[in-house]
């Protein structure tokens, strides 16, 4: 399968929406079910300069997404990337969450200048924690019921990454 990465443009917004509509990725993320292609339009219209969204491809169609934010203006905080990430359902376990963490890693060492690189996950989202740790994330704490999940309450791993000098 050949996966491209490239730059999340505003006209995305429908393959967003078909992104975070799989149940799987509403599990594993903080986002809720059922999202509308209006609100992914809104949220894709004007992007910050401080955030950085990465698409990966499948020919025509999007398989996953990832975001770097930023904190530029915050003097205390300006090397950390907080990093969020969904594959669409379809393409779960077929090197997509690879491929774009391959890209954000490249784009926070090479180009961002960000020296630590911050998640959370799901305790119980073991492909996304092993994931991440391939690529030097390490848990640093658990947060106890940290979001409201399925009817229950679920704890999340607070896992970073420091770039390697």
């Amino acid at each position: 399968m050949d996966i491209i990465i490239r730059r999340l443009e505003p006209s995305d917004y429908e393959a967003m929406q078909k992104v975070f509509a799989g149940p799987k990725v509403t599990w594993g993320t903080l986002q809720q079910p059922y999202p509308s292609v209006e609100s992914w339009r809104k949220r894709l219209t004007e992007i910050p300069e401080s955030q950085f969204w990465l698409a990966a491809m499948v020919g025509d169609e999007m398989a996953g997404q990832l975001e770097i934010q930023t904190t530029p203006n915050h003097p205390r905080r300006k090397h950390v990337g907080q990093l969020g990430m969904a594959v669409r359902d379809d393409f779960q376990g077929k090197g997509v969450g690879t491929a774009l963490m391959q890209a954000a890693v490249d784009m926070a060492d090479h180009w961002l200048d960000l020296l630590r690189l911050e998640l959370g996950v799901f305790v119980d989202n073991e492909p996304a924690v092993r994931l991440y740790q391939r690529f030097g994330f390490v848990i640093e704490g658990t947060l106890t019921r940290y979001a409201f999940r399925a009817g229950t309450y679920a704890d999340v791993y607070a896992m970073a990454r420091f770039r390697q000098e």
